[in-house]
């Protein structure tokens, strides 16, 4: 009976097959809509924790309060120093810290010119051995910077592709108007940070661009990981201690990994909310034209409801049949639109890699999710439908018939 009844509303979907494209339309781009939109979401959440992948969870970042733009403590108005240096060193539950400076500085090559991140190398060995094991470092050619080093750089891997004729390792580039010597290329990592920047020694950073008693980040691995947080808290209470400040009124951040990620995690589920919010103004729409369709076709088919009930259909027959169309209107909606929103996220995802020349921004496809907003649509066609599918339930067979 079942079957009989499903066949019947395919054909009569078919009979007014214009009407229930248009019909299926408002469904399927709201589908379309929250598909593309979560999955491309998933994928940016996915790189983004790929850029906090570099740091590790027994290390925190020091640095002072920043303006404009830039790479971290580039642009504060007041650098960390020496003295800050020495005062995170000696709170309790810290091991090592490591001062890192990250500039932007131009580099030439091949008579091109271009600006780049660079980032020092400190000249102490147990200080080395700890970016090299937090950032995951590797070199695809070559090999990494040493203490005794001096006049060479490690590239990051998008910095060789960046230059018409690329890079290779033993050739010469040009920083600031000085010669350096590229000994390594980096293998690709995670973290677009890593594939754009050019390490070198500390002194030679320094001296290239007249840095003195400045530090830009304070990177302090602690003794034990679990008490990150506590180790975070007293380094603060001694920095706003030594600066004479008030809770409220630091000039400079101390964060760990886990809140960092927790801050970028929020910010990401903040989005998706709204991005379903959007949609789902959609699928309403969709919905209204469902229950629009459904209205139109008990007025068009009254005569035919009557003629059924005078042969002995029942009002649940009747209501079952309408049901059946409605739900299949959203399910056919569904499908098509989870079909056109993966479409979409891998051409917006195709599109923006080919921008950014990386493959940082996947699609994750997530089969609960294709199957939820599936089984969701079906549920709002249904839903949209079980008003007019009463109505035509109710109607007399004798009334019916004579209109």
């Amino acid at each position: 009976m079942i079957k009989d009844y499903f066949f019947l509303a395919v054909g009569n979907l078919k009979h007014r097959g214009l009407r229930s494209w248009l019909t299926i339309l408002g469904i399927f781009i709201g589908i379309a809509a929250v598909v593309s939109l979560i999955s491309l979401g998933a994928g940016l959440k996915t790189a983004v924790t790929g850029q906090f992948s570099t740091l590790s969870v027994d290390k925190l970042t020091v640095q002072n309060a920043g303006t404009g733009f830039g790479p971290p403590g580039s642009t504060v108005v007041e650098k960390l120093n020496e003295h800050d240096l020495r005062l995170v060193e000696n709170v309790k539950g810290v091991d090592v810290v490591v001062p890192r400076l990250v500039r932007v500085a131009k580099v030439e090559y091949n008579k091109e010119l271009k600006f780049n991140f660079v980032a020092d190398i400190p000249s102490n060995s147990k200080q080395i051995d700890i970016i090299y094991s937090s950032l995951n470092l590797e070199t695809e050619n070559g090999r990494l910077l040493k203490e005794s080093d001096k006049g060479k750089v490690v590239i990051g891997k998008d910095i060789v592709d960046e230059f018409s004729k690329n890079i290779e390792v033993g050739k010469k580039i040009v920083i600031q108007r000085t010669d350096f010597e590229v000994i390594g290329i980096l293998k690709p990592g995670s973290s677009f940070q890593i594939n754009q920047v050019i390490l070198m020694p500390t002194p030679d950073l320094k001296e290239l661009l007249n840095i003195e008693d400045e530090i830009d980040i304070i990177i302090a691995q602690v003794e034990n990981k679990d008490k990150i947080e506590e180790v975070a808290k007293s380094i603060e209470e001694e920095l706003r201690k030594d600066r004479n400040l008030d809770i409220g009124e630091e000039d400079f951040s101390v964060q760990t990994p886990i809140e960092a990620l927790g801050t970028v995690n929020t910010i990401l589920n903040i989005i998706n909310l709204i991005v379903i919010g959007i949609a789902a103004i959609s699928l309403l729409v969709g919905g209204v034209g469902i229950m629009n369709t459904m209205y139109t076709s008990v007025l068009e088919r009254t005569r035919e409801i009557g003629i059924m009930k005078a042969v002995g259909a029942q009002n649940k027959d009747i209501l079952l049949i309408f049901l059946i169309e409605s739900g299949l209107l959203g399910l056919i909606g569904g499908i098509i639109g989870a079909g056109i929103g993966l479409g979409l996220a891998f051409g917006a995802s195709f599109v923006a890699n080919n921008a950014l020349g990386t493959n940082i921004l996947d699609v994750a496809i997530s089969f609960p999710l294709i199957i939820s907003a599936i089984l969701f649509s079906l549920v709002v066609g249904i839903i949209s439908g079980t008003f007019p599918a009463i109505q035509a339930s109710k109607l007399s067979a004798v009334d019916a018939i004579r209109s």
